[in-house]
């Protein structure tokens, strides 16, 4: 089995906002697209365009209508993807060691070479972040874009995950956790940043931040200003042909 790191230097990670959050799946595609061309065995798919499609995505996005107290039905987009867990199930489950979280960063990897595709780790992992490739015969998972973040060819402004980079109502943040004056750091105070089910006691480094309450406003009638008399005598032109017609 596979042991965990006692801490890491670093815990790089995600904030992700559900407030801003529109559910347009552009992170979803994007990490589709660059992990399929990029690091290890491409994300495959299955009969993608018959009856029963079925593929390898690292990241997904779910819709929920919830119903918060005194105040309308909303809907909230649930964007859920690894977690890179300090105490994380799936990789102490490993039987080949393939799974493992790095020192340096914290990031939980795997090595396609070892794995064998018991599927182990998926069973571990509570937040159904693993997902076997069908065609790979190997377990796949968010990298955190690891050849992105440390790639020195990028410009600086890409050396982020791919989801990050990609999502248009800027949803979604990359930092280091360890540092309390990083960006995801801050906002995570400011917003009061969650855990993803911390009664599990994983310690998943990706924060969600909660939906900011909704305004409220008492019930209008919006017909209410076209049915009020705009005046209450005719003066004028208008005035006069009114009383004109009136003798006719």
């Amino acid at each position: 089995m596979t042991q965990l790191p006692a801490q890491t230097t670093r815990k790089l990670g995600l904030v992700i906002d559900l407030d801003t959050c529109v559910g347009c799946h552009a992170c979803v595609i994007s990490c589709k697209g660059w992990n399929t061309e990029n690091y290890g065995a491409p994300l495959s798919d299955q009969d993608a365009y018959g009856e029963d499609p079925s593929g390898t995505f690292l990241n997904r996005v779910h819709s929920f209508e919830v119903k918060p107290e005194a105040t309308p039905a909303q809907t909230i987009h649930f964007p859920k993807s690894c977690l890179h867990c300090d105490d994380a199930p799936c990789v102490t489950v490993c039987p080949t060691g393939a799974s493992y979280k790095r020192v340096e960063d914290g990031i939980v990897l795997v090595n396609e070479k070892d794995c064998i595709g018991c599927g182990l780790c998926a069973w571990a992992c509570p937040y159904g972040a693993r997902e076997l490739d069908k065609a790979a015969g190997v377990m796949k998972k968010c990298t955190l874009c690891v050849d992105r973040i440390y790639n020195e060819n990028l410009p600086e402004e890409d050396r982020e995950p791919a989801c990050v980079r990609t999502c248009p109502a800027n949803a979604r943040h990359f930092g280091d956790f360890a540092d309390p004056e990083s960006n995801v750091s801050k906002l995570t105070r400011a917003r009061g940043g969650m855990d993803l089910m911390p009664e599990l006691g994983t310690k998943p480094v990706n924060k969600y931040l909660p939906p900011r309450p909704k305004d409220t406003m008492d019930e209008i009638d919006i017909l209410a200003p076209l049915l009020a008399p705009v005046a209450t005598e005719t003066k004028g032109f208008l005035g006069w042909l009114d009383k004109a017609l009136e003798k006719l």
